[in-house]
């Protein structure tokens, strides 16, 4: 049977190549540069060296070519430049660019975060940071992500940037053998469904990179010279005074432009293999390009003529293009896409021997100061909303005020890039993080401390000393002086809990406002010989604050003293059972017995169930290679252990302090019976309520701090705590302190436990079928199941190898600090460990914030005056399966309306002058998952006007995207189509509040701007 015409003239019309099909190949040339924001060099150092020049140049080229691109990420770098560099003449045209579409904003954060250790607020406080300047600036939102360097991609990620806006998210690094196995099989593309609650409604699709990740793959055969990098390598400390960097490619001339079409176009081809559709994401850049964009686009301007002119012989048309504009071509094609659930991409192995699980843990210092950072500011936030909201004729200057936040947020959203929090940097680096987070630290507190002065009007001579968690900034050694302490409540649930202060004598007594008499309890302190640790317990309802007056004298109504008992040094060979004595310690809640054979913990009994499980712990070290030739190392990334961990100590000794509020039991853990000096200690604490408190949270955690350090090189230290708990080696962790993943061990040929490591942000758990134990930790860790039921932590690590990359840029980590983290341990069923973690990891999460000073001539109070002391009458409470996760003054003064903020960008009448202090930015978070707990994973319906009654009338409440660019009834995501949901077409996001009254859903974050009346 013959075809008829038409069909034949289809069929030859079929095999023409083309564009859209899989004919014709279209590869996106994407010019980007990826700029650390600190690593190997200071901020400082690589704006002078290259960062300024980037922009300067790239969008000086940019205007010489109405086909040139690019694509800008890091907002700190941007920022510094467009503040201190940039000329009238620049911003006028990068205005002008961003009108073209010729210059695009991706992620739009100050930094790229990281993935693995870093906490979901402070995702989100970086990102919208990060566009909050875009906005206010451009009237710009960025609407894809590019991930492209985070050590492994988290599930919450995902999700985060669903929720900003985004249409698309693209990432890079995942396991070598799972990305040659998704690539082989045309699986790199997928929508990510990153929420198991908020699944379709906030999934993105996501694009993983091939093996070339985003460098331009350099080899090109007809030179010994790196390829497409014509403006070479970025010199340090200073940029060459003639312009010639080291190894700049060969210029494309008419004699080599034949070779370097055919290895660029045999690269889009093979790249292309990998792929659903006939486009082809080609990055064109890599790390600390583009400084000199003159020479990058003369080059490359004559090789993409090239190409399109030969089109038809190559198969391949080229074009400079945004990450947008790839996108869009993908999505056009309008494709069936997989689905994927909220499994992560962790850990990240880059070969059998390359786990890269120690930054988990590396620097833990820095993580430990970074959180502390973050926490500070999320207190001085709420405080400073407070404050204006009720002191409107203040007398502190609210816009001094505002910078001081301002220069911790940009601090603790600095310290967020993937190689800050991560450890991974260079020492001087590490110290630049460090020094922004103490002088942002520095101003809050001090910010706090006036508003306290202005409230309580106290004499200005006054001071008021803060601390934040830490005892070295105690109460000054005055003995005649009433000392007043200051604790406020930075979560919106009323709690009770135990703040400590040091003393400089035993006999003090506590009041509260009213002169009642607090219980508090008094003992020597573990660290210093010359101060005693005052334990006061605190109640105070939400975003309040109490002051307790501290009054050094011998009364009836002094602090109890804390009786301490030592005990002998014994060595842990295992005891013989027969003889085992037990050494109970008992609360309300938990009766915890200690061997007195070996002086480590036996058993830990939940007295409501009378449930026990056999518990013990024990330091273990890893030994590691540090030696090349001899075989894989570990190093600031790395985790590369050649054996199984070692114990550290033969023997322990052990001091136990009691008292009525807390019993404290100190392990001193030593290399040998002998020994002068430990090296480990743990300080375990357990707290008695007394009655009339709600002790439910204080009484259900078992507080451990330790100390570890200084190690000796190439260590990797551990505590392993063992149950006999059937777990079958599952391990469960945190996601970024949002949501949970499950850790089942496996096996692997070879590296097996570094790759069995997975990161903690803020909780772990083991459990069997009735029993858990949950870990929460203020800081991130390394964390494993190397044994059933077992779970490891990893501490701190000291290492030194002779790579020489290590060396030559400093990346060694001869970390010799002591490290103090802590650890609150949970023990009880499945039940009633799932009531208490969530609110339990956030009360570690945001201790209270303890300020010490000598306010004079206060008398105590009496029963009516008493609402005065808190910031407002009554606290700010939400129900307890919900998180106040926001509540500040952003001083942004971009319009809400967009169509108003783009004109007023267009015309050049952003408002100057003063920060916008009427708009308050409210973010609330459901913290459970669908059918997680019969009763807390229901949704909550909550009053904002009632909720926010102190601060004032609410007189408009409107619903924003997470970062607060969005009205979100304006927000159109693009729906990608899935098996699940055949149409494509845009997602809407949300059902929005009628008259201030909300629901929030399992795992929602809801984002409101708050204006009150009277503004």
């Amino acid at each position: 049977m013959r075809p008829p015409l038409l069909l034949l003239l289809l069929l030859l019309f079929s095999l023409l190549p083309r564009a859209d099909g899989r004919g014709q190949l279209r590869a996106f040339v994407v010019a980007h540069s990826h700029m650390d924001v600190g690593w190997v060099y200071t901020v400082q150092e690589s704006m002078h060296a290259y960062a300024a020049n980037v922009y300067t140049s790239v969008v000086e080229e940019l205007m010489k070519g109405k086909q040139r691109k690019f694509i800008a990420v890091e907002q700190e770098f941007f920022r510094l430049w467009w503040d201190a560099v940039a000329t009238d003449t620049h911003k006028q045209q990068v205005h002008q660019l961003l009108q073209e579409g010729r210059l695009e904003f991706v992620i739009g954060g100050q930094v790229m975060h990281d993935e693995a250790v870093t906490l979901i607020d402070d995702q989100i406080l970086q990102l919208t940071e990060g566009h909050g300047f875009l906005y206010e600036t451009f009237g710009i939102r960025p609407r894809f992500s590019w991930h492209v360097d985070p050590f492994g991609a988290s599930a919450t990620t995902p999700t985060l940037f669903a929720l900003a806006g985004f249409n698309a998210h693209l990432i890079s690094r995942i396991d070598y053998d799972l990305k040659a196995d998704m690539q082989k099989n045309k699986k790199l593309q997928f929508v990510w469904q990153g929420s198991p609650s908020l699944s379709e409604r906030q999934e993105i699709f996501t694009h993983v990179m091939d093996q070339y990740s985003y460098c331009t793959p350099s080899q090109i055969p007809f030179s010994n010279r790196s390829g497409f990098y014509w403006n070479g390598i970025a010199a340090f400390p200073d940029p060459p005074k003639d312009g010639v960097y080291p190894n700049m490619s060969l210029p494309v001339t008419d004699t080599n432009i034949h070779l370097y079409a055919q290895t660029m176009v045999a690269n889009i081809k093979e790249r292309a293999a990998w792929f659903r559709t006939s486009d082809v994401l080609w990055p064109w850049g890599c790390d600390k390009q583009f400084f000199n964009a003159s020479v990058q686009y003369s080059n490359m301007d004559l090789l993409l003529d090239y190409i399109n002119k030969h089109s038809d012989e190559f198969g391949v048309a080229v074009q400079y293009a945004t990450v947008g504009d790839y996108f869009q071509a993908v999505y056009s094609k309008n494709l069936t896409w997989e689905i994927r659930d909220s499994q992560d991409f962790l850990p990240y192995s880059t070969e059998s021997f390359q786990a890269w699980t120690g930054f988990y843990t590396s620097r833990s210092t820095l993580k430990g100061i970074a959180r502390r950072a973050s926490s500070l500011l999320y207190a001085g936030e709420s405080f400073f909303t407070q404050y204006v909201r009720k002191h409107p004729a203040s007398s502190i200057c609210r816009c001094g005020a505002l910078r001081q936040l301002q220069s911790l947020r940009w601090a603790v959203s600095e310290v967020q890039h993937h190689d800050g929090i991560t450890g991974t940097e260079s020492p001087k680096v590490k110290d630049m993080y460090m020094n922004n987070l103490m002088y942002g630290m520095f101003n809050v507190k001090k910010l706090m401390a006036c508003i306290i002065f202005d409230m309580n009007s106290a004499k200005k001579n006054g001071e008021v000393y803060s601390s934040v968690y830490n005892k070295d900034s105690g109460i000054p050694g005055a003995t005649d002086v009433d000392q007043y302490v200051v604790v406020y409540n930075p979560l919106a649930w009323n709690i009770t809990t135990v703040v400590t202060v040091s003393v400089s004598h035993l006999a003090v007594s506590v009041y509260d406002e009213l002169g009642h008499s607090v219980p508090a309890q008094v003992q020597s302190s573990a660290e210093s010989h010359s101060t005693y640790d005052l334990y006061i317990l605190v109640t105070i309802s939400g975003l309040s604050y109490r002051k307790y007056n501290v009054k050094p004298l011998n009364g009836k109504q002094s602090a109890f003293i804390g009786r301490s008992v030592k005990y002998k040094r014994k060595g842990i060979t295992r005891a013989d059972q027969q003889s085992r004595q037990l050494l109970p310690v008992v609360n309300n809640c938990y009766q915890v017995l200690f061997d007195q054979s070996t002086n480590l913990m036996h058993s830990i009994t939940e007295r409501e169930t009378n449930q026990t499980v056999q518990l013990t712990q024990e330091f273990l070290e890893y030994r590691v290679n540090g030696d090349v030739t001899k075989g894989p190392i570990s190093d600031n990334y790395l985790f590369a252990p050649n054996a199984s961990a070692v114990p550290v100590s033969k023997a322990v000794g052990l001091e136990v302090v009691s008292g009525n509020l807390m019993t404290e039991i100190r392990q001193y853990f030593y290399s040998n019976v002998t020994a002068q000096d430990y090296i480990y200690a743990v300080y375990t604490r357990m707290y008695t309520v007394p009655e009339g408190y709600d002790g439910k949270l204080l009484c259900h955690r078992i507080e451990q701090e330790y100390s570890v350090g200084p190690l000796e090189l190439n260590r990797e230290a551990v505590l392993r705590t063992s149950t006999n708990l059937n777990t079958r080696q599952l391990l469960y962790t945190d996601s970024n302190g949002y949501q949970i993943q499950k850790r089942p061990f496996k096996a692997y040929v070879n590296n097996t436990v570094a790759r069995n490591y997975y990161p903690m942000v803020q909780t772990a758990y083991i459990e069997d079928n009735t029993t858990r134990l949950m870990l929460l930790a203020e800081r991130a860790h390394g964390v494993s199941s190397q044994g059933n039921g077992q779970v490891e932590v990893m501490l701190h690590r000291r290492l030194w190898n002779n790579l020489q990359w290590d060396l030559n840029y400093n990346l060694t980590l001869n970390d010799s600090s002591v490290v103090r983290p802590v650890i609150w341990l949970i023990l009880g069923t499945k039940a009633v460990t799932n009531i208490l973690y969530r609110t339990s990891g956030l009360a570690l999460e945001h201790r209270p914030v303890v300020m010490f000073g000598a306010l004079s001539g206060d008398k105590p109070k009496l029963p009516g005056q008493l609402q005065q002391n808190s910031v407002h009458g009554s606290p700010v409470t939400v129900p307890p399966n919900l998180h106040l996760q926001t509540l500040s003054i952003p001083g942004w003064r971009y319009s809400s309306n967009h169509a108003e903020q783009v004109h007023s960008v267009r015309m050049g009448k952003q408002k100057q002058g003063d920060a916008d202090f009427s708009r308050v930015l409210l973010r609330i978070r459901h913290l459970y998952e669908v059918g997680e707990d019969p009763v807390l994973s229901q949704p909550v319906m909550v009053n904002l006007k009632s909720l926010l009654k102190e601060l004032g009338s609410v007189m408009l409440v409107e619903e924003r995207s997470l970062t607060g660019t969005w009205d979100v009834n304006t927000l159109k995501r693009w729906k990608w189509k899935t098996a699940q949901y055949p149409s494509k077409g845009f997602s809407n996001s949300t059902e929005t509040s009628e008259n201030c009254i909300v629901t929030v859903h399992p795992r929602e974050i809801r984002t409101f701007f708050v204006y009150f009346q009277g503004q």
